[in-house]
């Protein structure tokens, strides 16, 4: 609604569409979806909530916005992290990301009493981060500076689905990881990262989705909240994430985020893994 108000000529595209709530028979939870939508718009209207979701049906071009409005469902419904995504791109490489993580503190620590974590980042301009109370005070993120394997600490989705979660367990072991594998939901995982609570995210192909590629609102943000902060952020293959083939990472394996210091010998040890099969 904001981006139509303010950049009404700009592309948004996003994983959401208004198919379900447009139907006759989902009428209840349509007008309870506009009902929540009015306690921030204050006199929405239910055709209008449903025309500013279906703005997210724009195909990708040079220049657009993503958004993923709940990155981390089944995180949320658990009441654990989740966030809100959004990404400007132009040319293919993400300029602009934004993570609203309701349930982290410092944009690093788990924290569901709290106001939440705003991160921000620009490129060559750094990740910032304030709180969701609407604080003035940002501070800058930076990635840690660990380079032991031994000390790195691997953050990776709650939901086994999401990833290979075996072949992260061999990773962790050759790396000689000494530390337990840090359980997350959403890309708050990023936010740990470019904050130096963590020194690797992972998404490796699951054995049964061996041709999955990346939705693009699933990472926008998040890659350049943790390049902005120092760290690296690549697929499988050591490429880098390319955002201008469509609504999907389409040239791209998988996705390996670092603290920048420990992100070959991650790669190495992807290879070395997937040769074992």
């Amino acid at each position: 609604m904001l981006l139509a108000q303010h950049l009404p000529a700009e592309s948004l595209v996003g994983e959401e569409s208004s198919g379900i709530l447009a139907d006759p028979a989902n009428r209840a939870i349509a007008e309870q979806t506009r009902h929540y939508v009015s306690e921030v718009v204050p006199g929405a209207a239910t055709d209008q909530v449903l025309e500013w979701i279906d703005r997210g049906n724009a195909e990708p071009g040079d220049t657009f916005w993503t958004l993923d409005p709940l990155d981390g469902t089944l995180g949320f419904l658990r009441g654990d992290q989740y966030a809100v995504a959004l990404g400007f791109i132009q040319g293919g490489v993400v300029q602009i990301g934004v993570l609203g993580c309701p349930n982290l503190r410092d944009a690093s620590i788990e924290d569901r009493t709290g106001p939440g974590s705003l991160i921000v980042a620009q490129r060559s301009r750094g990740t910032w981060t304030t709180t969701l109370a609407g604080s003035n005070e940002y501070r800058r993120l930076s990635v840690s500076a660990i380079e032991d394997g031994s000390q790195a600490r691997l953050v990776r989705s709650v939901e086994k689905a999401h990833t290979n979660a075996s072949q992260v367990d061999l990773l962790a072991e050759a790396l000689g990881s000494l530390q337990p594998p840090m359980l997350m939901d959403s890309q708050a995982k990023y936010a740990l990262l470019a904050a130096g609570a963590g020194e690797a995210v992972l998404r490796l192909l699951s054995k049964d989705r061996p041709n999955y590629r990346e939705k693009i609102w699933d990472q926008a943000a998040g890659s350049l909240v943790v390049e902005e902060a120092g760290g690296k952020i690549t697929d499988l293959d050591g490429k880098p994430l390319d955002f201008k083939h469509g609504r999907t990472l389409a040239q791209n394996r998988g996705v390996v985020a670092s603290n920048g210091r420990l992100h070959e010998k991650i790669l190495q040890a992807v290879k070395k893994i997937e040769k074992l099969g």
